[in-house]
């Protein structure tokens, strides 16, 4: 490949003009005290109506003064244009819900951790003392009598302070994630809703993802023990801990997972695309459930009609 190649067919500033017929480069106008976030800016916004050899352009605007300086010039910007997108997203709202609950998940996850050990080294100390976070927080209002109890004490107080801010962590979660994903958040619960949310990476990402997906979303591994032959196809993933799967009869909770991963599929792409909350998604999903019951329900009749002509 020529250097006129280079330039010409593999450079991405002909995507990043800023004059409005698309034939300056992204370097127009620019010097070496410029901004590097306008710079940035440019790159990332701006357009090119065609191709052009713009480094050979940025050496005769004298904006460098060779091909090499421009790619290095080219590096340091698009550099910074990356760290600017990837600041944005991180600060996006549906990426804070996203670091809410894992945070979230890890203080639970650490809480019992520790209040395993507390229970366990608590059972030498103080005979009355029960196991779980409960008893970690009755045991935090002990009086220690000796250094290894303080310890004890110290510890058990640690785990109580740890689940009070995993129990914040879900305050905050309950109050925002309505205001990110109305519909997906009243149909599948806060909690839930910031998890699907946190395991497709985004909001974005979620509305992309078929419904076949969303519903074995948090069951990686038997989906890939199933299709490595070793076990049979998931039903669900987290979404079984939504009341219309887990409270539905075992014979029926792949049609109500089926059932339900559509319409949380439908309302991640309503919430991510115009973030109106509809209703009608939700009767949808109550209609769809109650006819599922309803079959059961029918079933179980006629069971019992057959037994009692039977008796």
């Amino acid at each position: 490949m020529t250097d006129m190649d280079e330039g010409t067919e593999t450079d991405p500033p002909a995507a990043a003009s800023t004059a409005n017929d698309g034939t300056a480069g992204w370097f127009a106008g620019l010097t070496d005290g410029t901004d590097p976030d306008a710079a940035a800016e440019r790159v990332r916004m701006g357009s090119a109506t065609a191709p052009r050899d713009w480094p050979s352009i940025a050496v005769d605007e004298e904006v460098v003064d060779s091909r090499a300086a421009y790619y290095d010039r080219l590096h340091a910007v698009t550099t910074a244009a990356t760290r600017s997108a990837v600041r944005e997203r991180e600060r996006a709202d549906d990426q804070q819900l996203v670091h809410a609950v894992r945070a979230m998940d890890d203080c639970e996850r650490l809480a019992n951790e520790l209040a395993e050990r507390v229970a366990a080294w608590a059972g030498s100390r103080f005979p009355s003392s029960s196991p779980g976070i409960a008893g970690a927080r009755a045991l935090a209002t002990e009086d220690p009598t000796d250094e290894l109890d303080r310890r004890v004490v110290s510890l058990a107080t640690q785990v109580s302070e740890i689940a009070d801010q995993r129990d914040a962590l879900e305050a905050t979660i309950e109050q925002t994630a309505p205001a990110v994903a109305p519909n997906l958040a009243a149909m599948a619960g806060a909690t839930l809703a910031a998890r699907l949310i946190a395991l497709a990476g985004g909001l974005e990402s979620l509305a992309k993802k078929p419904a076949g997906t969303v519903q074995v979303l948090g069951a990686e591994d038997a989906l890939f023990a199933h299709l490595a032959g070793r076990a049979p196809s998931p039903k669900h993933g987290v979404i079984y801990t939504h009341e219309f799967v887990r409270g539905t009869r075992p014979d029926d909770r792949g049609s109500a997972a089926r059932a339900l991963a559509g319409k949380l599929a439908l309302a991640a792409r309503v919430d991510h695309y115009s973030g109106v909350y509809r209703e009608s998604l939700h009767d949808d999903l109550r209609e769809r459930m109650a006819t599922i019951r309803a079959r059961a329900e029918e079933e179980r009749d006629e069971n019992d009609e057959t037994h009692g002509g039977a008796a």
